[in-house]
């Protein structure tokens, strides 16, 4: 099964070409941080009040090093435990992916933030800034939750395994990491900061492909021994997503203040909530919220790419693209 321990490199017969087919799609996602011109934003900046720039400057201390805690995650505890040819394929993908992230975002805070003594303060973050701290403290027990184990022996190990996955996919990359880009897409309805916009729709574009690998991996696991997935499992689950929703509403309020207008912390915390709800509906469990999504502008985000076909290169769709192109999400 998916998860017994040893290390099958044989490709064939393939046992799961839906990660074969994830691997080859990400590959036509290809991009480049030299694609991206950001220097188009600085007067953007320029021109922000007080607490714009604040909320610009928190946003990217969390970036700072949020691909880089992810992409740890994934060589310690992922990539020895999926024992899939083709699904290793994918993650090795993944953590080219997670490399180019970190190389945006030290291109953007090289551009937002020229002085040198402010990029250390970004890059700090984790140690210095409590709403920041908080999320990297909640990511780091869970990367330590499965402490030395190298083979996922009993029901227990796989259970802590998933766990592990779960929280990465859904809490961090489909939360931590959503909630962030809320606040790009508020900025981009604004007229603001087109060039994080651009770069931001390619790593989200990144991202939602690795939340649904995760997924698929969860359901390939509990599908080969549904008994993983018991009560117990899923109070674990709910109680993670709360704690995420928790440490992003914290950061919301660092963040936000008094209020923004079209963003406040009372906003963000219907959106994460709606979030939150989603990651659970997605892995077959009860919604814990029931809010509504209050920002018209991620509802939008997704044909984003088609706001100026004629202008936008064509790497910002695939590469080497062949066959039928089709849409689909449900915009």
């Amino acid at each position: 099964m998916l998860l017994d321990p040893g290390m099958n490199l044989t490709l064939r017969p393939m046992r799961y070409p839906d990660f074969y087919e994830r691997y080859r799609a990400a590959i036509r996602n290809t991009w480049t941080v030299e694609e991206v011109d950001l220097h188009s934003d600085l007067a953007d900046l320029t021109a922000m009040t007080d607490q714009e720039r604040h909320l610009i400057n928190r946003l990217v201390a969390f970036f700072a090093t949020g691909d880089s805690i992810v992409a740890n995650n994934l060589v310690l505890n992922l990539y020895k435990h999926v024992n899939a040819p083709e699904a290793r394929l994918y993650l090795s993908r993944q953590l080219f992916e997670e490399a180019v992230h970190v190389q945006f975002y030290l291109t953007l805070l090289d551009t937002y933030l020229p002085d040198h003594d402010e990029r250390a303060k970004a890059f700090a973050a984790v140690e210095h800034i409590p709403s920041i701290r908080d999320k990297a403290e909640f990511c780091f027990r869970w990367i330590d939750s499965l402490g030395d184990l190298d083979e996922l022996r009993t029901r227990e190990d796989r259970k802590a395994f998933l766990l592990n996955l779960i929280c990465f996919a859904a809490c961090i990359e489909g939360l931590f990491f959503y909630g962030a880009f809320a606040y790009v897409y508020w900025l981009r309805s604004r007229g603001l900061l087109d060039g994080l916009a651009t770069g931001t729709n390619w790593v989200f574009r990144d991202e939602s492909m690795h939340m649904e690998f995760a997924f698929s991996v969860v359901d390939v696991a509990r599908a080969e021994e549904p008994s993983l997935f018991d009560d117990e499992m899923a109070t674990r689950v709910t109680r993670m997503m709360e704690e995420a929703v928790a440490a992003e509403l914290a950061f919301a309020h660092d963040l936000c203040g008094d209020g923004l207008p079209g963003m406040s912390a009372q906003d963000m915390r219907l959106y994460l909530e709606y979030v939150a709800d989603q990651r659970l509906r997605r892995l077959g469990l009860p919604i814990r919220y029931g809010s509504a999504n209050p920002f018209p502008f991620m509802e939008l985000q997704d044909v984003q790419e088609l706001a100026n076909f004629f202008e936008r290169r064509v790497s910002a769709y695939q590469v080497a693209v062949e066959g039928n192109v089709a849409f689909d999400e449900t915009f």
